[in-house]
């Protein structure tokens, strides 16, 4: 498999997943604005150089990113945390609630186990902890909005592209597990605070891109049950 890359905007490309690095891998999104860059999520970390190879495919060098951004703490989207925290020495970026889960290398609140590994403990840079919070990627902000229900620190990243509002929000159809700690109650809300957000895009971490307020509303109203 040579490097490619699946292109969302002019500024937002997906560098990763299933079909781009590798099976058990969770979409990896890159996002560049003004030369400096973003990963969102990094997979299992089984294909950190093609990842990278990826990345350089679209034009963005690596050193670059300087954000590895965490949608939430479960294996298949930080497995490569650590490694590209050390290849890349960008800042890495999670709700404090999944932090802890991260740091620590918890294998069950991740789900490393149920892809038979381990999860590589990682610190985390920047620990989120308020409903809201703007993180400056070059000239822009992107707003990270905590959705707690699928784990405990669900985050969702929102960024204004092209004129259009887009979504990074991995896993808005769960799964809820105990081991996972997924609260039904708070998940339902969150999926009505992603509903209020009037995305154009949306960006999710195993069923892909939904383009267009009615694509998305049909999506996310199928798990509001």
């Amino acid at each position: 498999m040579g490097p490619h890359a699946l292109q969302i905007s002019e500024e937002i490309w997906q560098v990763g997943g299933r079909t781009l690095t590798a099976p058990e891998d969770a979409a990896i999104y890159l996002v560049e604005i003004a030369d400096k860059a973003a990963l969102i999520d990094s997979g299992c970390g089984a294909a950190i150089d093609l990842l990278i190879a990826n990345v350089e495919s679209v034009g963005v060098a690596p050193e670059q990113i300087e954000y590895l951004l965490l949608t939430h703490c479960h294996f298949d989207h930080t497995g490569g945390a650590l490694a590209l925290r050390q290849r890349l020495k960008c800042t890495v970026v999670a709700h404090a609630l999944d932090a802890i889960y991260i740091e620590r290398g918890d294998n069950e609140v991740t789900a490393a186990t149920w892809y038979g590994s381990v999860l590589a403990p990682c610190p985390v840079d920047n620990k989120l902890s308020d409903p809201r919070a703007d993180i400056l990627l070059g000239d822009r902000t992107l707003t990270a909005i905590h959705i707690p229900g699928h784990s405990p620190g669900s985050v969702a990243y929102l960024l204004q592209s092209g004129g259009k509002r887009v979504v990074f929000a991995q896993d808005v159809h769960g799964p809820l597990h105990p081991s996972l700690l997924s609260n039904r109650r708070d998940y339902l809300a969150s999926l009505q605070r992603l509903l209020d957000l009037d995305a154009d895009i949306l960006c999710e971490g195993h069923f892909g891109v939904f383009r267009g307020r009615a694509a998305i509303t049909r999506f996310i109203r199928r798990y509001m049950v």
